[in-house]
C-alpha cells in the first residue's frame, strides 16, 4: 500500500511540473504580497496567440491597484477586448477581468468580474488562481492560463515582449 501512495504522489509530482499554474484551494491562507512585488509587469507588452495579434497594457501601481487592457486582433480585426484590475487589499492580491467583443458588449453580466485569487510569488512567477505570470527578462514575460470550454481546461501560453 505504502508503494501505491509514493507511486500516485510521484505521479501528482510529475503532472504538477508540466503545468505552469495552479488551482486555488478553498483553505489557501493568503499569502502576503504587495504590488510593488509585481510593479515589473506594468508596461505596453505586444505578442501572438490564437492566430493573432495581442497587446497588453498595464499601469504602474498607484491607488492600491494596476489596470490592464488586452485586445487580440486576427486578420486586422478586433476579436475581443479584456479590462482588468490587480488590486491590494489585506497583504494580498486579487486579478479581475471583463471581456467584451469588438463592439465592447460585455461577455459577463453587468455586475460580473472574472476573479483570479492569488496564490503565492515564486521567484520569477506570481501565481493566482489558473493564472500566472512568468518574467523572462526586463523585457519578456509569459502569461499562463487556463482557458474553460465545453467542461474542458486547457493552459494556453502568451508569449509578450515590452515595446
Amino acid at each position: 500500500m505504502k508503494f501505491i501512495y509514493t507511486l500516485l504522489f510521484c505521479l501528482s509530482f510529475i503532472g504538477l511540473q508540466a503545468q505552469h499554474t495552479l488551482k486555488y484551494q478553498e483553505n489557501h491562507v493568503a499569502t502576503k504580497a504587495s504590488l510593488q512585488d509585481i510593479s515589473w509587469i506594468s508596461g505596453y507588452w505586444t505578442g501572438e496567440a490564437f492566430g493573432g495579434k495581442t497587446e497588453e497594457i498595464w499601469s504602474n501601481p498607484l491607488g492600491n491597484s494596476m489596470m490592464f487592457s488586452f485586445k487580440l486582433v486576427v486578420d486586422n480585426q478586433v476579436k475581443f477586448y479584456e479590462l482588468g484590475t490587480i488590486t491590494e487589499k489585506d497583504n494580498t492580491l486579487l486579478l479581475q477581468l471583463k471581456h467584451f467583443d469588438a463592439n465592447l458588449h460585455g461577455w459577463e453580466e453587468k455586475e460580473e468580474t472574472v476573479d483570479f485569487k492569488f496564490i503565492k510569488l515564486d521567484g520569477n512567477k506570481v501565481f493566482f488562481d489558473q493564472f500566472t505570470f512568468e518574467k523572462i527578462s526586463d523585457t519578456e514575460m509569459n502569461i499562463y492560463v487556463v482557458i474553460h470550454n465545453n467542461g474542458k481546461e486547457k493552459e494556453a501560453k502568451f508569449n509578450y515582449h515590452k515595446q
